[in-house]
C-alpha cells in the first residue's frame, strides 16, 4: 500500500543506480516523455513486461543502447517510479530527488511532468491490485510413484501434486501453482480445507 503522501523519497546512489543515470542522460530527451509513460501505463502488471522482445530491439537502436545496458535503463525506470509510488510523492519533490542523484534537469522535468499526468492514476491502480486477489480457476491432480532402486521395485515415497490454475485482473494469462504432498502433509491439508468448508458453512 502506498505511504501517505508528502513521505521522503530517498533514491540510493548505488553502482547500478550511477550507470543507470549516465545512461538515462544519454538518452533522447525527445523520445524520453514516451518511454516513461509507456513504463508507467504497465507499471502496475506484474506478470507483463512494458515491452516486447521486438520492441527492446527497436528501442536499443533508437537509443545507441547494449541489450544490457538498455534492461538497465527500464529497470531502473521502472524502480523509480515504483518507489515514487510507494511513498506517493509529489512531483515536485520526485524532480529533487532525481537532481539530487544526478540526472539531468530536462529528464527529471520529463519525470516530474509524466508522474504530475499519470501518478495519481497509477498509485489507485496499484491499491486495486493490492485489494484484488487471484481467482482460482481450475484444479488438477496426479499421483506421483517412486519406485525403489531394487528387483523388487518397492513403492518407496507416494506424491500427490496437486496443480492451481489461477488468474488475476492484471493479465488474462493463467497461472499455474503446484504443490507437492506426501500423505502426512496432504492429510493435514485435508483437513485444514474441512475446517474453512466448516466456518464457510456456518456463514451461509
Amino acid at each position: 500500500m502506498a505511504a501517505p503522501a508528502g513521505t521522503q523519497l530517498i533514491l540510493p546512489e548505488t553502482h547500478s543506480m550511477k550507470k543507470a543515470v549516465s545512461l538515462v542522460n544519454a538518452v533522447d530527451t525527445g523520445r524520453f516523455p514516451r518511454l516513461l509513460t509507456r513504463i508507467l501505463q504497465k507499471l502496475h502488471l506484474k506478470t507483463e513486461n512494458s515491452f516486447s522482445e521486438e520492441e527492446e530491439e527497436k528501442l536499443q537502436a533508437a537509443f545507441s543502447l547494449e541489450k544490457q545496458d538498455l534492461h538497465l535503463v527500464l529497470e531502473t525506470i521502472s524502480f523509480i517510479l515504483e518507489q515514487a509510488v510507494y511513498h506517493n510523492v509529489k512531483p515536485v519533490v520526485l524532480q529533487q530527488q532525481l537532481e539530487n542523484v544526478h540526472l539531468s534537469q530536462d529528464k527529471a522535468e520529463a519525470f516530474a511532468s509524466a508522474w504530475a499526468s499519470m501518478g495519481q492514476d497509477t498509485v489507485e491502480k496499484f491499491r486495486q491490485r493490492i485489494l484484488a486477489p487471484q481467482k482460482l480457476e481450475t484444479i488438477g491432480w496426479q499421483l506421483n510413484l517412486q519406485m525403489a532402486q531394487s528387483n523388487q521395485a518397492k513403492l518407496k515415497s507416494p506424491q500427490a501434486v496437486l496443480e492451481l490454475g489461477v488468474s488475476n485482473e492484471d493479465s488474462k494469462n493463467l497461472e499455474k501453482v503446484c504443490m507437492e504432498f506426501n500423505h502426512k502433509e496432504l492429510f493435514e491439508f485435508y483437513n485444514k480445507l474441512e475446517t474453512m468448508q466448516a466456518q464457510l458453512d456456518s456463514l451461509m
